[in-house]
C-alpha cells in the first residue's frame, strides 16, 4: 500500500496566491467584469452575472473589504447601493482584459467572440504585457525568476 500524500504545511510564499484568495473566484472577476462596463447596482450585476443573490452579495463585501471596490449609496427610501472600483480595482481591468483576449484566442472562434473592447486610438484593443524598461513584449523564454522568500528556490523549498 502506498504511503499517503504529504501536505506541504507551508507553501511557496506567493503573490498570484495571495490576489487569487481574494479575486480568485469566478464570480469576483465577473463583478469586476461588470462594474468596469458600467454596471454598479446590485440588481444589474445578479442579471449579467447569473450569480444566486446571497452568494454575489458575499462576493462584493469581500471585494469592498479588500479595497478593490468602493459601496455608494444611491437610495434612501429605501437604502440601496451602487458599486465603483477604486484605484486597486480598476488596476486589475488590464488583468480582465488579457484574460478576455486569451479566451476569445483559445477557447472561440474569431466570429464568436461576445465582447469586442474599442481603445480610444479607435483600434481594437489587443492587450501585450511588455517591460516597463526596455519596452518589450513578455515572453516566456525572456523570464528568469528569483526568489525573494527565505528559504525558497525555483524548484521549491531550500534543503535543510
Amino acid at each position: 500500500m502506498a504511503a499517503p500524500k504529504e501536505k506541504n504545511k507551508d507553501p511557496r510564499p506567493c503573490s498570484i496566491a495571495d490576489a487569487l484568495a481574494l479575486v480568485g473566484e469566478k464570480y469576483s472577476l465577473l463583478v469586476l467584469r461588470e462594474v468596469c462596463l458600467g454596471n454598479r447596482r446590485f440588481d444589474q450585476l445578479v442579471r449579467n452575472i447569473g450569480a444566486p443573490r446571497d452568494v454575489l452579495a458575499t462576493r462584493l463585501r469581500r471585494l469592498v473589504d479588500a479595497g478593490i471596490l468602493t459601496r455608494r449609496t444611491y437610495s434612501e427610501h429605501p437604502q440601496r447601493f451602487e458599486y465603483r472600483p477604486t484605484e486597486a480595482g480598476l488596476e486589475l481591468e488590464p488583468v480582465l482584459m488579457t484574460l478576455m483576449a486569451w479566451g476569445d484566442r483559445h477557447l472561440r472562434k474569431d466570429d464568436d467572440r461576445p465582447m469586442v473592447v474599442e481603445h480610444i486610438c479607435g483600434n481594437e484593443l489587443v492587450p501585450t504585457v511588455t517591460c516597463t524598461a526596455c519596452g518589450a513584449p513578455v515572453r516566456h523564454e525572456d523570464l528568469t525568476a528569483h526568489p525573494q522568500a527565505p528559504g525558497w528556490t525555483v524548484t521549491g523549498p531550500a534543503a535543510a
